[in-house]
C-alpha cells in the first residue's frame, strides 16, 4: 500500500512508466518478504531495487550517468565474457582478425559469451544482420519449466503472474546495442576504427559521443571516424539534432530511419529484431548518420546532411545536448506533453528563443503541423507514420533551406568537456605527430612528380634495372658470353648509381619513426601517414578518377558500336596517358615501402652501407616484416615497373621466418578482371583493408596474412592464410600488347604461387568473361606442363553450364597455342563445377550510396570462406621458406620468354627431394649393410663346405628384418616428414627403388657366391694340396728320437732346420712354384697376334682423358657428321663425341666387373684371362662401329681402349695375384708357417700331450680365419661408419662430387681436373680411395684400432663358447675328439673359414676331449694378441682382397648409378629417374669446343646456349639448343633449361687455367671466345662457395 501511495505522488514524467515500475517494485517487496521469513540476512539486492536520484547525486555516487549502477555494467561485461577486457582492450590482429571455428559458420542465434565474437565476424562480413543477432536462452529448448508445488499459493493469480515476470526479469535478453557498445568500450583504437569503418559500409550510425560506463566521463572518437569515406572530416554539412524529453510512446530512431531510408534501420530502434527492454550501454551515446544524395529526382534532401541521434532522456544528458544544439542547422525533439513544472520546460524555452530552427514532436498531441517562426510543432498521435515523415522531412529542408549553420565533425573536438580520443591517447597523439612531420616535408607539390622528388630509387633507375634484367633473360640468338657479361655490368652500374641516389628526408624520417621500440606509437604512426596520405592525394585523384572514368566508358561505348579502330585508337591512347597520369599521382605506404625495398636491393648489390641511411641496411627488411605481421599488406609484384624485387622480398619472408617461425601458409590468390571486386570479396571474407576503387590506381600484387587461432591449428595444419590480392586484368578489346603480356604474366605468377586462385566475375559481358578466361586456362595450362598442380574457384554471376562450355572451349584454343594435350579444362586441373564455382549476389541491396550490403552477398561470402577453408584443411600449404622459393623460381621462369621450357623443375620439390636423398641412401646403405653381413656369412659356410647351393629366397630370408626396418623407417619418414606433403608423390617412386634394390642386391649376391661355389669347386685340388703338405709337416714335426733331448734347446734349433731344410726341399721338387706375372707383356703378346703391328706400337696417350675423339675415327664417305672448312680438321659432332665416350666409359664397367668376377686372389692369373677380357673389347668395338655411326675405328682406338683399360687394371689384377701367391705357393706359404711348426716341433719334443699338441695346431690353424674374419668385420665397420661421419661420404653422390671439386680447386691440379672431366667413374673411385685411406691413417688410434679390438675380443670370446658348448655336446653323446670337431667348426662356420677338412691329416684319435678346451683357452689369448700386434694404418690392402676392402665397398655404393655425360660439356647425371639432367654445366671450352670455323674454344655455359637460343648442327640439319631432343640419337634423353644465373666455379677454374686448357685442346679463348672480364674477378672462394648453390 505505501508503495502504491508513493508511485501517486510521482512526476508525470515517471508515472509514465508507473506499471513497470509498480511491477518492479512488487518482484522486490515479495522477495524482502520471502527472506524475512526464512530468518535469513538480507542484502539489498542491486538489480531489483529502484533508486531515484537527481544526476549531481548521481555523480556522488557509484552510479553511471544513465542511473545505471557500475555492478550491472560489470554483470553484462560478465555475462558478454568481457570482465578482463576493458583495460586489457581488443586488438584486431591478435583478437579478430584470424580464422577461428566461430568465423567458419553461420550463426543467427548463439550462446551469449559467444555474442562477441559472432558480432564482430559478421560486422567485418559487413553483413547488417550483425545488429540482430540473438542469444540463446538456456532453457530455449525446454518451453516448459517445472517449479516445486506450494499449495498455500494455488490460485493465487498475482503470485502467479508475479513469479512469470519475475523469470522473464532474470532472463531478460542483451540488448543488441549493448553488445556493440560493449565491443566498443573494449577495444583498442585500431579495432574501433575498423568497427566504425564496418558500420559505416553498413549504412549504420556511428557512435559520435560516448559516455563511459565506468569512468563517467563522455568520449569523441574522432579517431573511428579517420577512414570514413562517406564524408570529409574537414568538410562542413548541415546537421539535424534529434533528441527527447522524457517517455515517448514513439520511437525517435524509427522516426528518423525513415527520413535517411525508410527500407532499412540506420538507428536502431524498439521495434528492430532482438531489442529488448534492457539497455545497460546507450542511454546518453549520441549517434551520427549522413543521408547522400543519389542525384536523382527521388532524393529526400538535395544535399548531404548529417543526423544525430541522442539516446535516452536529454534530461539526464546535459551536455550531449547543449554541444549537439549548439552545432546542430535543426534541432529535433520528441517529447510526450508539455508541463509547465517539468525541468525539460527550461532547455524547451532556450531552444524556443534560439535562432535556430526547432522542431517540436508531440507524440500525444494529434495537432497538424503548426509553424511560428521556424519553429514547428508536429504531433504524432493518431496519424499515418509515412504522412508524419514526409511533414518532417518538408519540415526540415525549410528548415535547411533557411539555416546557415553547418556542422564539421571535428568541431566536436573544441568542446572543453569532452574527451577526445586523439588527444588523450598518448600513442595515436605522437603517432600523429610524426605522421604531420612527414607531410610537411612534401608541401604542395605536384602530384604527377612527387615519388620522383621523394622516392627516387624506385623511379626511372628500378625501371631500367627491371628492363634490362628482363633483356638479361631473354637473350638474343646471336648472343655470345661477352654480351651477356655487358648487360650483367650494366645492371650491376645500374645499382651503383641507384645506391648513389640521396634519400629523402621524408623516407630517412619514416625509417626513423618505423624504428622506434614504441609498437603501439608505430603502428598509429602508420596509420596515420595512410589517412594523411590519402587526404593529400584525394582531391588530384578524384578529377584524375573522373577523367578516367570518361575515357573508359567512351572505349565502352564505342567498343558497342563498333567505332573505327582509328577513333577507338585515340581514345585508347587518351585512356592510356590518363592511366599513366594516376599511377604516377599514387601516393601511399606501399610506394613507401616499395623505396625502402629498392634501398635494400641497391646496398644489397652493391654490398656497400648507404652514407645518408641512419640505420645498416640488413635492418630494412624487419620493418617490412612487423608491417605485415601487423596486419599490413606488402606489395609483391611492383605494377609500375611490372617486376618482383626477389632481393628485396626474399629477405623479408626470412625476416618472417625469424621473428614467426618457418610458419605454414595456404595461400590464397585471386584474380579478376578490373572493378569486379576482388578486394572487396577479400576484405569481407578476412575483414582486411586492401585498397578498394573503382579504377585501377595501385598495380601489381600484394600480399596479407590471416592468423590462423590455435585450436584451428591443428584441424587445418597450417599458421597462417596469405592472401594476395592483384590487379584487375584489362578486357583484352581494351588493352595491348603489352598489358595482355603483363595480365598473362601476372594470372601465371599467382596462380603458380597459390594453392587456390579465385577467380571473379562481374557482370555478363560475354567477350569480358571469354578474355579474362583465356588468360586463367593459358595460366593453368603452365602450372600443369611444370608438374605444379594449384586449384581454382570462380565466383560470378553466369550460370554453372555456360561457364563450364566457355572453359572448355578456351582451354581447346589455349592448349594449341602452348603446345599442350588438353580437350577440356578437367584435363588441365581437377575441378568440379558443382563445388567450385560459386553464385554471388550483388554486393549492394538497393542503389547506392545509401544502399546497404547485400545480406545474400554476406552469405556468399560465409559459404565461398567456409569452402575455402574445408580446402585449406586439406591441403598442407607451404613452409614460408618453401614459398621464398617458390616465388624466385616462378618470377625468374616468367622473365624467360618460354615460361614451360624455362621451368624446368619445381625448386620446391628439388628442396624437399633433397631431405629425401639422405634417407634413401641410410636405408640402401642398410639393405647394403645387411646382405654385406650375410654374404660374409654365406661366403665362410661356403668355403668351408657346409652348403652347396645358394638361392634367392634364402638371401631374401636373411634379408628379411632389415627389410622390414627400412619400410616402417620409410613410412614414419613419410608420415612426419615437415614437407611430406611434397614427397608423398615419391613414395610409391622409393618404395619401388627399394624393392628393386633389394632384388638386386640379392641377385648381384646370389652371382658372387654361385661363381664362389664354382670356384671352390675348381680350386679343391689346390686347397687339399695345400692341406695335405701343411698336415704333413705338422705330423713330420713329431720326432720322436728326440724326445729324450728336449731340454737341449740347441740340438733341438739345429734339428729343426735341417729338418724343414729337407721338407722345402721336397716341397719344391714335388710342387712348382708359383711365378710373378707381367701383365703388359702378356697383353702385348695377345694383341700382336691380332695386329701384326702391335709389338712395336707403344702407348701414345690415355684415352680416358683426350679431350677429342676425332683423331680415333675415319669418316666415311657419305658422312655429313664432320665440319670440313677452310683447312680446319675434320671434327666429330657432339653426339658422336657422346656416343663413343659412353662406349669407352661402359667397356670399361664391364671388364672392371669382369676382372672382380675372376677371384683371381682365390683362383690365381691366367693368361686366358686377358685374350677373354681383349676378345669382349674387340667384339664391343666392332659391334659400335657397325651400327648407325657415320665412321669407323682407327686401329689406334681399339689398341688405346685396351692398353688404357689394362694400365688401370694391373694393379689390382698384380694384388689379387700376390694373394693368390702368398696363398698357395708352397714354399712362400710354408715357410710363412715355420715358426708355428717350431713351436709344436719343441712342444712334441718336450713331451707334450697329444691334447695340447691337437690344440696348439687348431690354435695355428685358426689365426690365419681369425685374421680375415677380423678385417673384413672391421672393412665393414669403417664403411658404415664413414657412411655417418665422413663428410664428403654421409651424403649422396651429388654432395659426394661436391668434395671432389672443392677438393679439385684447393689443389689446383690441372691433370686431375681434365680426368675428372674426362673420366669421371675413375676420378670418384679415386677420390673415394683417398678418402679412405686419410680416414684410416687419421682415425686409426681413436676409432679403427679399437674396432679392432672390440671385434677380435669378441670372435675370441665367440671360439671359447664353441670349444665349450662342443664339450658339453661330446660329454652328453658319449662322442671322441672327432664329435667335439666337428661341432666345433660348424658353430664357427658362420665366423671363421674354417672345417674338419683343415685338419684331415693330423692324427688326433688319442686326444682327450676334457683337455681340449683348456689348451684352447690357454693357447688362444697370445694368438690373438699376435694379431692384434700386426694391425696398422698399412694392413687393409695387404691382408683384404679387393672387394673386401671399405674402399671398394663404398664405390659399389656410391658408383652404382647413371654415367651418362651432356653432349655438350660432359657433366655427368646422379642416378635417376626419367630423362638425363645435371644440376648445373660447364663452360663448354673446357671440353675443347669451339666456335665453327675458328680456333676459338667456346666460353660460354651450355645453359646460356639455350636461353639464347642458339643453334647446333647434325647430319640431318641444324637445330635450336631449346629443341635439342628433335636431334634424336642421345639428345632424346637429356633435359636442359635456359639459366642465366651466374655459375662461379667453372668460370674461376678458365681463368685459372686458360694457359692449361688452351695448350691442352690446341686452341685460345680469343674472338668470339674471349671470356669476360667479370669472370676474372672470381676467387677460389668464390667458386667453392657457389657450389654450395648448385649442389
Amino acid at each position: 500500500t505505501q508503495m502504491c501511495f508513493f508511485f501517486n505522488k510521482l512526476p508525470i514524467r515517471v508515472l509514465q512508466n508507473k506499471e513497470k515500475l509498480m511491477r518492479r517494485a512488487l518482484i522486490s517487496s515479495k522477495r524482502l518478504g520471502s527472506l524475512l521469513r526464512s530468518k535469513t540476512k538480507y542484502k539489498e539486492p542491486s538489480s531489483y531495487v529502484i533508486h531515484f536520484f537527481s544526476i549531481e547525486q548521481r555523480k556522488s555516487k557509484n552510479i553511471g550517468t544513465t542511473g545505471i549502477k557500475v555492478e550491472t555494467v560489470d554483470n553484462l561485461f560478465h555475462r558478454l565474457h568481457l570482465e578482463d577486457r576493458h583495460h586489457n582492450k581488443l586488438r584486431p590482429v591478435a583478437d579478430v582478425l584470424q580464422i577461428t571455428e566461430h568465423s567458419l559458420q553461420s550463426h543467427e542465434s548463439c550462446a551469449e559469451e559467444m555474442l562477441i565474437q559472432i558480432f564482430i565476424q559478421k560486422l567485418l562480413m559487413m553483413d547488417y544482420r550483425a545488429r540482430y543477432l540473438k542469444a540463446k536462452e538456456n532453457n530455449e529448448e525446454d518451453h516448459t519449466q517445472q517449479r516445486d508445488y506450494d499449495p498455500s499459493k494455488e490460485g493465487d493469480i498475482f503470485h502467479e503472474m508475479s513469479l512469470s515476470n519475475d523469470r522473464k526479469s532474470q532472463s531478460e535478453r542483451i540488448h543488441p546495442m549493448d553488445v556493440q557498445m560493449a565491443v566498443f568500450h573494449c577495444a583498442d583504437g585500431f579495432l574501433k576504427q575498423l568497427m566504425v569503418t564496418k558500420l559505416s559500409q553498413c549504412q549504420y550510425a556511428l557512435p559520435l559521443l560516448v559516455p563511459d560506463p565506468f569512468t563517467k566521463q563522455t568520449e569523441f572518437p574522432l579517431w573511428t571516424f579517420r577512414q570514413i569515406s562517406k564524408t570529409d572530416l574537414q568538410s562542413t554539412t548541415p546537421m539535424v539534432f534529434f533528441f527527447r524529453f522524457g517517455s515517448v510512446s514513439s520511437s525517435k530512431s524509427q522516426l528518423m530511419n525513415s527520413l535517411i531510408n525508410e527500407k532499412y534501420n540506420t538507428f536502431f530502434h524498439r521495434n528492430c529484431p532482438g531489442s529488448s527492454r534492457t539497455r545497460v550501454l546507450m542511454d546518453g551515446v549520441v549517434e551520427i548518420a549522413w543521408f547522400c544524395p543519389s542525384g536523382k529526382d527521388t532524393d529526400k534532401f538535395t544535399d548531404c546532411v548529417a543526423f544525430c541521434n541522442l539516446h535516452g532522456d536529454a534530461g539526464d544528458h546535459e551536455k550531449q545536448l547543449q554541444i549537439l544544439t549548439e552545432m546542430a542547422s535543426v534541432n529535433v525533439v520528441l517529447l510526450s506533453q508539455l508541463q509547465r513544472y517539468d525541468r525539460s520546460m527550461k532547455q524547451l524555452d532556450e531552444l524556443h528563443k534560439g535562432s535556430k530552427p526547432l522542431i517540436c514532436i508531440f507524440t500525444e498531441d494529434e495537432t497538424a503541423v503548426t509553424v511560428m517562426k521556424e519553429k514547428y510543432r508536429i504531433g504524432l498521435k493518431n496519424r499515418n507514420q509515412s504522412d508524419v515523415s514526409e511533414k518532417l522531412r518538408r519540415a526540415i529542408n525549410d528548415c535547411l533551406s533557411e539555416s546557415s549553420s553547418t556542422f564539421r565533425l571535428e568541431d566536436v573536438s573544441k568542446h572543453s568537456d569532452i574527451r577526445v580520443d586523439e588527444e588523450v591517447d598518448e600513442d595515436c597523439r605522437r603517432g600523429r605527430e610524426a605522421a604531420q612531420q612527414m607531410m610537411c616535408l612534401l608541401g604542395k607539390k605536384d602530384l604527377r612528380g612527387i615519388k620522383e622528388s621523394f622516392l627516387p630509387h624506385q623511379g626511372n633507375l628500378w625501371h631500367q634495372w627491371s628492363q634490362k634484367n628482363k633483356e638479361l633473360h631473354q637473350p638474343q640468338a646471336d648472343e655470345i658470353e661477352m654480351d651477356i657479361s655487358r648487360k650483367l655490368t650494366d645492371l650491376k652500374t645500374i645499382r651503383e648509381q641507384q645506391h648513389t641516389s640521396d634519400i629523402s628526408e621524408f623516407v630517412k624520417l619514416f625509417i626513423k619513426e618505423m624504428n622506434t621500440d614504441a609498437e603501439h606509437e608505430k603502428m598509429f604512426f602508420i596509420k596515420w601517414l595512410t589517412i594523411l596520405l590519402d587526404e593529400y592525394i584525394a582531391a588530384d585523384l578524384s578529377v584524375l578518377h573522373h577523367k578516367y572514368n570518361e575515357k573508359w566508358s567512351t572505349v565502352l561505348t564505342m567498343n558497342d558500336n563498333k567505332n573505327t579502330s582509328e577513333q577507338l585508337t585515340t581514345v585508347q591512347i587518351d585512356l592510356d596517358r590518363v592511366s599513366k597520369e594516376l599511377q604516377a599521382a599514387a601516393f601511399g605506404l606501399d610506394h613507401i615501402m616499395r623505396e625502402i625495398g629498392q634501398i635494400y636491393e641497391s646496398c644489397s648489390s652493391v654490398r656497400k652501407i648507404k652514407k645518408d641511411l641512419q640505420v645498416h641496411f640488413s635492418s630494412l627488411p624487419s620493418l617490412a616484416a612487423e608491417i605485415m605481421i601487423s596486419g599490413f599488406p606488402l606489395e609483391l609484384m611492383d605494377g609500375d615497373a611490372a617486376h618482383v624485387p626477389l632481393i628485396w622480398i626474399s629477405a623479408v619472408l626470412d625476416e618472417l621466418i625469424q621473428k614467426l617461425g618457418d610458419q605454414r601458409v595456404f595461400v590464397l590468390s585471386v584474380l579478376g578482371i578490373q572493378s569486379s571486386g576482388k578486394s572487396t570479396m577479400l576484405n569481407a571474407m578476412f575483414g582486411l583493408q586492401f585498397a578498394v576503387s573503382a579504377v585501377r590506381c595501385t598495380r601489381g600484387a600484394f600480399m596479407q596474412l590471416v592468423r590462423v587461432s590455435d585450436e584451428m591449428k591443428t584441424q587445418m595444419k597450417i599458421d597462417y592464410i596469405l592472401v594476395i590480392d592483384t590487379e584487375g586484368l584489362h578486357a583484352l578489346e581494351l588493352a595491348g600488347r603489352s598489358t595482355r603480356h603483363h595480365d598473362n604474366e601476372l594470372a601465371t605468377f599467382v596462380v603458380g604461387l597459390a594453392n587456390l586462385t579465385l577467380i571473379n566475375f562481374f557482370g555478363e559481358n560475354p567477350s569480358e568473361m571469354q578474355d579474362i578466361l583465356q588468360i586463367v586456362v593459358q595460366a593453368f595450362l603452365r602450372m600443369k606442363k611444370v608438374r605444379l598442380n594449384p586449384s581454382c574457384m570462380f565466383v560470378h554471376q553466369n550460370g554453372r553450364r555456360r561457364l563450364q562450355m566457355k572453359l572448355d572451349e578456351m582451354t581447346k584454343v589455349t592448349a594449341k597455342e602452348e603446345e599442350c594435350d588438353a580437350e577440356c579444362f578437367n584435363d588441365v586441373t581437377e575441378f568440379d563445377i558443382q563445388n567450385d564455382v560459386k553464385y554471388f549476389t550483388q554486393l549492394w541491396e538497393g542503389r547506392p550510396p545509401m544502399a546497404p550490403p547485400n545480406p545474400n552477398y554476406c552469405e556468399s561470402i560465409q559459404e565461398l570462406k567456409q569452402t575455402i577453408m574445408a580446402f585449406a584443411s586439406k591441403s598442407h600449404g607451404m613452409r614460408l621458406i618453401d614459398l621464398k622459393v617458390c616465388i624466385k623460381d616462378l618470377w625468374e621462369a616468367l622473365l624467360k620468354e618460354q615460361f614451360i621450357f624455362s621451368f624446368s623443375f619445381n625448386a620446391l620439390e628439388i628442396s624437399a627431394y633433397k631431405t629425401l636423398e639422405p634417407e634413401y641412401n641410410k636405408w640402401s646403405w642398410s639393405l647394403r649393410s645387411a646382405m654385406m653381413e650375410t654374404e660374409n656369412k654365406l661366403h665362410n659356410k661356403i668355403e668351408n663346405g657346409t652348403i652347396h647351393e645358394v638361392e634367392e629366397t634364402d638371401l631374401k630370408r636373411e634379408l628379411k628384418k632389415t627389410n622390414e626396418e627400412v619400410k616402417i623407417s620409410m613410412s614414419e619418414f613419410f608420415e612426419k616428414v615437415r614437407d611430406k606433403d611434397k614427397l608423398i608423390q615419391w613414395k610409391a617412386t622409393f618404395d619401388l627403388k627399394i624393392k628393386e634394390l633389394q632384388e638386386n642386391i640379392v641377385r648381384e649376391t646370389k652371382r658372387k657366391l654361385n661363381e664362389i661355389l664354382q670356384q671352390r669347386d675348381l680350386n679343391k685340388k689346390i686347397d687339399a694340396q695345400r692341406t695335405h703338405y701343411e698336415n704333413t709337416l705338422y705330423e713330420k714335426c713329431k720326432p720322436k728320437h728326440l724326445q729324450d733331448k728336449a731340454n737341449d734347446e740347441e740340438t733341438l734349433k739345429k734339428e729343426f732346420d735341417l729338418f724343414w731344410e729337407q721338407r722345402l726341399n721336397k716341397i719344391i721338387t714335388e710342387i712348382p712354384p708359383i711365378k710373378d706375372i707381367d701383365i703388359m707383356t702378356d697383353l702385348k703378346q695377345i694383341l700382336s697376334d691380332i695386329y701384326k703391328s702391335a709389338h712395336h706400337y707403344s702407348v701414345s696417350c690415355d684415352i680416358f682423358t683426350v679431350s677429342t675423339y676425332s683423331e680415333y675415327v675415319l669418316f666415311r664417305k657419305s658422312t655429313k657428321r664432320v665440319k670440313e672448312t677452310h683447312g680446319f680438321a675434320q671434327i666429330l659432332l657432339p653426339a658422336d663425341e657422346a656416343q663413343i665416350r659412353s662406349l669407352v666409359t661402359d667397356v670399361a664397367l664391364q671388364t672392371d666387373t669382369m676382372i672382380q668376377s675372376l677371384n683371381i686372389s682365390k683362383m690365381g692369373y691366367n693368361i686366358s684371362y686377358i685374350q677373354k677380357l681383349t676378345g669382349y673389347i674387340k667384339r664391343r668395338v666392332t659391334e659400335h662401329q657397325i651400327g648407325q655411326v657415320k665412321y669407323v675405328f682407327k686401329i689406334n682406338f681399339f689398341m688405346d681402349l685396351v692398353l688404357s683399360i689394362y694400365m688401370r687394371a694391373n694393379k689390382m689384377i698384380t694384388d689379387q695375384h700376390r694373394l693368390f701367391r702368398e696363398a698357395n705357393d708352397p714354399v712362400i706359404y710354408v715357410e710363412k708357417k715355420r715358426e708355428e711348426y717350431f713351436t709344436i716341433f719343441q712342444k712334441y719334443c718336450h713331451g707334450a700331450t697329444s691334447a695340447a699338441i691337437f690344440g696348439e695346431i687348431i690354435c695355428q690353424k685358426l689365426k690365419e680365419p681369425i685374421e680375415q674374419s677380423v678385417y673384413k668385420k672391421t672393412a665393414r665397420d669403417l664403411a658404415d661408419e664413414m657412411r655417418s661421419n665422413c663428410e664428403s661420404l654421409n651424403g649422396s653422390r651429388a654432395n659426394l662430387e661436391k668434395d671432389i671439386l672443392k677438393t679439385l680447386a684447393e689443389e689446383e691440379d690441372f691433370n686431375k681436373y681434365m680426368n675428372y672431366i674426362h673420366n669421371p667413374r675413375d676420378h670418384f673411385k679415386s677420390f673415394i680411395r683417398g678418402e679412405v685411406s686419410r680416414y684410416i691413417t687419421d682415425q686409426f688410434r681413436v676409432s679403427i684400432l679399437p674396432r679392432m679390438k672390440e671385434n677380435i675380443e669378441l670372435l675370441q670370446q665367440t671360439i671359447m663358447k664353441a670349444a665349450h658348448e662342443s664339450t658339453e655336446h661330446v660329454q652328453v653323446n658319449s662322442g671322441d675328439v672327432g664329435l667335439w670337431l666337428k661341432s666345433f667348426t660348424q658353430q664357427l662356420s658362420d665366423e671363421l673359414i674354417f672345417s674338419e677338412k683343415d685338419l684331415s691329416g693330423v692324427e688326433h684319435d688319442d686326444v682327450e676331449v676334457k683337455l681340449l678346451e683348456d689348451v684352447i683357452d690357454k693357447e688362444l689369448p697370445a694368438i690373438m694378441s699376435e694379431i692384434s700386434s700386426r694391425f696398422n694404418t698399412k694392413t687393409f690392402p695387404v691382408k683384404l682382397d679387393y672387394k673386401f676392402r671399405p674402399d671398394e665397398l663404398l664405390i659399389d655404393d656410391f658408383c652404382w648409378c647413371c654415367w651418362a655425360q651432356f653432349p655438350f660439356c660432359t657433366n655427368t647425371v646422379e642416378n635417376h629417374d626419367g630423362d638425363h639432367s645435371v644440376a648445373f654445366h660447364r663452360v663448354r671450352g673446357t671440353k675443347g669446343w669451339h666456335f665453327s670455323q675458328t680456333q676459338y674454344l667456346c666460353a660460354v655455359i651450355c645453359t646460356k646456349l639455350v636461353a639464347c637460343d642458339q643453334d647446333f648442327y647434325e647430319p640431318d640439319g641444324t637445330f635450336p639448343l631449346r629443341e635439342h631432343r628433335r636431334a634424336g640419337g642421345v639428345y632424346t634423353d637429356w633435359s636442359i633449361t635456359p639459366d642465366l644465373s651466374e655459375l662461379p666455379y667453372w668460370k674461376w677454374f678458365v681463368c685459372r687455367f686458360q694457359k692449361d686448357l688452351e695448350k691442352y685442346c690446341n686452341k685460345t679463348f680469343d674472338g668470339y671466345g674471349k671470356s669476360p672480364d667479370e669472370w676474372k674477378k672470381y676467387s677460389k672462394q668464390d667458386a667453392i662457395e657457389s657450389l654450395g648453390q648448385c649442389i
